[in-house]
């Protein structure tokens, strides 16, 4: 059984959904503390040839809080403008029109808790690629809510079952081969390999939103990237 966990992150790049395709079960991580200025509620696409931020409005957001207590803000025109924003950045794109009802159910969803959302939206690009791992949530699990950081994540994947987890390759300095070994658990970092695609006649722009590789590829292509990537795993 491999275990992934990861936070609750808005349409992010393509490592994040090769890291939930890879593994068996994939755990929401929605009971930390929400992070300003990341990927949680936001990310970046391609307007004229210049990476431009998309984002969920937000109501009383605070690195106090934790994901799930955040709302989104209701305010329609402010999610209206992101709509706009993408058709002004893609309505030319090959896919456009096979991604636009994906799009506006993620962004006209009514669901007012933002890890709710964000959940409902990787659902919903899941659906799309035919993804089929199994999503959970970890507010939702039955865990010890004293534990943090890697022994919190050691302890879900001993309450899963797991005998593999897998994490982002960013995350190599906050966890050890030598406690998951012990928990009797195989640690592997995944490393997207590199992916170019032909986005209109612009230079190539990397890591956008998961939407610019929808919006230039078809799912079969997309299907494919999923599988471009190296695991580094402990050696010897």
């Amino acid at each position: 059984m491999k275990i992934g966990i990861m936070q609750p992150y808005f349409l992010p790049y393509i490592g994040y959904w090769q890291l939930l395709n890879a593994v068996d079960r994939y755990v929401i991580y929605d009971d930390v503390n929400f992070i300003k200025g990341g990927w949680i509620n936001r990310n970046r696409i391609l307007l004229n040839g210049e990476p431009k931020y998309i984002n969920i409005p937000m109501a009383g957001a605070s690195a106090y809080k934790k994901i799930n207590e955040i709302q989104v803000n209701e305010d329609r025109h402010m999610i209206e403008k992101n709509l706009k924003m993408i058709d002004a950045a893609y309505r030319k794109a090959p896919y456009y029109k096979t991604v636009l009802p994906v799009l506006q159910e993620i962004f006209r969803c009514e669901e007012k808790n933002l890890a709710e959302f964000i959940t409902m939206s990787i659902r919903s690009v899941c659906d799309y690629l035919g993804i089929t791992t199994e999503i959970m949530i970890s507010s939702e699990l039955k865990k010890n809510n004293e534990l943090h950081g890697q022994d919190q994540v050691i302890s879900i994947c001993e309450l899963l079952g797991g005998e593999e987890y897998y994490n982002a390759v960013g995350g190599q300095s906050l966890y050890s081969y030598a406690e998951f070994r012990k928990a009797g658990i195989k640690l592997s970092f995944l490393k997207s390999n590199e992916i170019s695609y032909k986005q209109f006649d612009n230079d190539f722009c990397a890591n956008l939103s998961v939407l610019d590789i929808l919006m230039f590829n078809s799912k079969e292509e997309v299907k494919q990237m999923l599988d471009e990537y190296t695991l580094l795993s402990e050696q010897g």
